[in-house]
């Protein structure tokens, strides 16, 4: 290892995250000789072999897999390296990773437009996905911080509440209980309904709150969107339970009406939830604080809708 190159350990992760020679020399804008070239040369550093190809498709062996995670930690250490020194000039400046369930796409971007304007030095990738892999995503550690609504059990997190997340009944304009006043559970059940896939938190608060009163909805439609919920509703085709975020101001005053249901709306919170002894970087701490702060004030101006 002494004779490993830093340059050898990024086209061995490259190589290793892609699966092949050829997709990592398209990243690093080399030729795919010469990533195989320097592969060559750190397994002989090494003394084993670090991958087995099978067909088209190259497969870490024991001792690679090792290496891949000993390089995760390495550029993952200089990449934090960056941004204290950054922060020590008096900057802040690095990359910023994070991921979120998909209703939180509709306040996001608001919080990161301020926050970018404020720190233009940062590079944010935002990953948008359904609650399981943003699951799946935090358990592998994958992102600097996580947005979502429901927290998991089977790991150890910090988990802090940022912002209110109600969920409401939406109907369409011309729904015959609109206006209706405190509508019962059990009228509510007699109306079919759009649910998000299995596995969605709104999805699952609805149940449980029909669990408790030992109720079942009639389930016309499966959609794995909330855009695609919406149109639907519009559509006439069901009623359905969505977190007000999700109805713009524009929208909710022409297609949509939000019912008067008793037990509604169910009161959640939005989480910001990172790994429990994990260090955020300078970036990721000073974009916790920030969302703490701008979250509540951005609510207050209804700039975010809830």
């Amino acid at each position: 290892m002494i004779h490993a190159t830093l340059h050898q350990l990024k086209v061995f992760e490259a190589t290793a995250r892609h699966g092949s020679f050829t997709r990592a020399a398209e990243e690093l804008y080399l030729t795919q000789p010469t990533v195989s070239m320097q592969v060559k040369q750190l397994t002989k550093s090494i003394g084993l072999p670090l991958f087995e190809q099978v067909g088209k498709r190259l497969y870490l062996t024991d001792a690679g897999r090792e290496l891949f995670n000993t390089c995760k930690e390495i550029f993952s250490q200089l990449e934090q390296l960056e941004m204290t020194v950054a922060d020590l000039k008096g900057m802040k400046q690095g990359k910023l990773r994070l991921a979120v369930i998909t209703t939180a796409k509709y306040f996001l971007p608001r919080l990161l437009g301020p926050f970018c304007q404020k720190y233009p030095g940062v590079d944010i990738s935002l990953i948008v996905t359904n609650h399981e892999r943003v699951i799946d995503r935090l358990a592998n550690n994958q992102d600097d911080l996580y947005v979502m609504s429901q927290l998991p059990d089977n790991l150890d997190i910090k988990a802090q509440p940022f912002l209110d997340n109600p969920l409401v009944v939406v109907a369409p304009r011309n729904h015959p209980l609109v206006g209706v006043k405190d509508i019962s559970l059990e009228r509510l059940c007699e109306e079919t309904f759009i649910m998000r896939e299995p596995g969605s938190g709104t999805r699952r608060a609805f149940h449980h709150m029909l669990d408790e009163k030992d109720l079942e909805v009639k389930v016309r439609l499966e959609l794995g969107s909330n855009e695609a919920i919406k149109q639907a509703i519009a559509g006439g085709l069901g009623l359905s339970v969505l977190s007000r975020h999700t109805l713009t101001p524009e929208s909710s005053n022409t297609e949509f009406a939000v019912l008067d249901v008793q037990g509604f709306p169910i009161q959640r919170k939005w989480y910001v939830v990172n790994l429990a002894g994990k260090q955020l970087s300078v970036v990721a701490q000073t974009f916790f604080e920030y969302l703490l702060m701008a979250a509540p004030q951005l609510m207050e101006t209804g700039i975010i809708n809830v």
